[in-house]
């Protein structure tokens, strides 16, 4: 028995046979009927994503159409895919997905209902559509009929592409048509794909309406004061806005329009390698409970109890659960204007301070700048820290020049006063195979305190080479960890490592020299 139905596009889609906007009990059974998963202690589900177990960035593209083409900053992010290619491609999928049996859910991305995308995600998969139903927003109760999805996405984890005939690098591909508002994931069993399409379709939308568009985290204190955490995988943005003593917003992808800050999203996707029930008591309460979905976590096949230190599979392993499943959220999914932006990164070279206050202008030159490392496992062939810039800390996913995004910010934070931080989760001591992670309890006291105003009150050093204001003290934290270069054995080597990565920043910022203003072009790292 087959059954069919029309996406927007009007292409008729052939399955075996179709499942609509299944709960999460349905899905359970579907998915161990089927044998995708197994159970763990407590109720979650463990999924093995095989080949890929991080994004395939190399595989990503965005077909060419008169309606997009002058938008996209076209680049080794953004890489251009034929049309003629994408429609046999498409066929191909359809023609794969006639043998399956299909799940679909309908949900939107964006919390605020004045800025609400609705999202179909079509999967070959059970639990593909229980990550789909954990990681995004849900209305009332639909019906295929009722809903009219602006954004459509093909999850075809199974199929395999072959690059001579559908024009793709590999046997996997992420292709995205901007004009039809439909993505084609194919040959990856990696869920992650599936949120961070509908972030870069996101990305290219919202600009065009004014709204910033954002790849950070968000929280709220109890006098309602909203606090940005910007950064990219590893660096704690999920960590540090998941603090019992605020209300999450959302941990990864947020919009800023004229009414505030509001979610993409409706659940995360938090790293659990090694996570400490101490450190993260809340991520670590959601790892044991019906509904999480578990990527590549080791499980003992006989007691089904999970080891979260374990890494054979990947570093990047993975938690998917509902925002409403925690105790300290904010059930809106929306926020007032930020008090406080926090760039955050995880410095490989162990150069940068653990905290410093931004100028305006700092603030815009490292957000274009977005200089982190990748950390081990979040793509595929990394296996250790390497340092790396990705503007707007989320590179991989903006669309437009970084020009679009840094503009909207730096009116957001004049507009609005917002006090600008730069906090490095990263290394010191050393860099990284000499110096060690900077302790999360530290971070952690930092980040408060700054929050709390506290740290408008006290004396600042200015860093000479990269011209960031360090404080002098902080309460909780020893003074000699608030200066980078008292925390090396050999202040030469600092000397040495600081100059190294200027260079790197500078070389890097060439790329925007020409637009940005003076204030911005100033604000990078001088060398003597």
């Amino acid at each position: 028995m087959t059954s069919s139905f029309d996406l927007v596009t009007k292409t008729q889609v052939q399955a075996k046979k179709t499942y609509w906007n299944l709960t999460p009990p349905l899905l359970y059974e579907h998915i161990i009927k089927q044998n995708e998963a197994m159970m763990a202690e407590f109720g979650p589900l463990v999924i093995y994503t095989g080949k890929c177990t991080g994004r395939s960035p190399k595989d990503k593209f965005f077909v060419e159409e008169s309606s997009s083409q002058n938008h996209i900053w076209w680049n080794k992010d953004n890489k251009a895919f034929p049309i003629d290619k994408f429609e046999k491609l498409k066929v191909r999928v359809l023609d794969y997905f006639q043998q399956k049996e299909l799940y679909i859910q309908d949900c939107y991305g964006g919390a605020d209902p004045a800025y609400r995308y609705p999202v179909r995600i079509i999967t070959d998969t059970a639990w593909g559509s229980l990550f789909a139903y954990n990681m995004f927003i849900h209305a009332e109760p639909l019906t295929p009929q009722s809903f009219s999805p602006e954004v459509t996405v093909l999850v075809a984890s199974g199929f395999e592409t072959e690059p001579e005939i559908d024009g793709t690098r590999s046997d996997v591909v992420v292709a995205i048509n901007l004009g039809q508002k439909l993505a084609i994931i194919a040959g990856t069993r990696y869920a992650g794909e599936i949120k961070k399409t509908i972030f870069t379709v996101l990305n290219y939308l919202f600009p065009l309406q004014g709204i910033f568009p954002m790849h950070c985290s968000a929280n709220i204190g109890k006098t309602d004061d909203t606090a940005l955490f910007f950064g990219l995988s590893g660096t704690g943005k999920t960590t540090l806005s998941a603090d019992p003593k605020r209300r999450l917003i959302g941990d990864d992808e947020h919009g800023w329009s004229d009414h505030g800050i509001f979610n993409f999203e409706g659940g995360c996707y938090a790293k659990v390698i090694r996570l400490s029930e101490k450190d993260e008591p809340e991520i670590y309460s959601m790892t044991r409970r019906f509904g999480t979905i578990l990527e590549n976590v080791v499980i003992d096949p006989a007691t089904r109890k999970i080891d979260l230190n374990d890494d054979t599979i990947t570093e990047n392993t993975r938690a998917s659960y509902m925002l409403r499943e925690l105790e300290h959220h904010e059930p809106s999914g929306m926020g007032d204007h930020p008090k406080n932006i926090i760039f955050l990164t995880a410095d490989a070279f162990g150069v940068l301070p653990p905290i410093a206050k931004l100028t305006p202008g700092q603030a815009m030159y490292h957000f274009l700048s977005g200089y982190t490392a990748k950390v081990a496992g979040t793509e595929k062939g990394i296996k250790e820290p390497q340092a790396t810039f990705s503007n707007c800390f989320g590179g991989p996913f903006m669309v437009h020049h970084p020009s679009v995004y840094a503009k909207l910010l730096g009116e957001k934070i004049e507009k609005h006063q917002v006090d600008c931080w730069l906090v490095n989760t990263g290394w010191t001591g050393g860099p990284y195979g000499t110096g060690e992670r900077m302790k999360i309890a530290y971070t952690r006291k930092m980040v408060d305190e700054l929050l709390s105003g506290s740290l408008n009150n006290v004396a600042y050093e200015v860093d000479p080479v990269f011209g960031l204001r360090i404080p002098q003290t902080c309460p909780g934290v020893p003074e000699e960890v608030l200066n980078a270069r008292n925390t090396w054995k050999d202040p030469a080597a600092y000397d040495q490592q600081a100059k190294k990565l200027a260079t790197m920043f500078q070389e890097n910022f060439k790329q925007f020299a020409d637009g940005v203003p003076n204030e911005v072009l100033s604000a990078g790292p001088k060398l003597t």
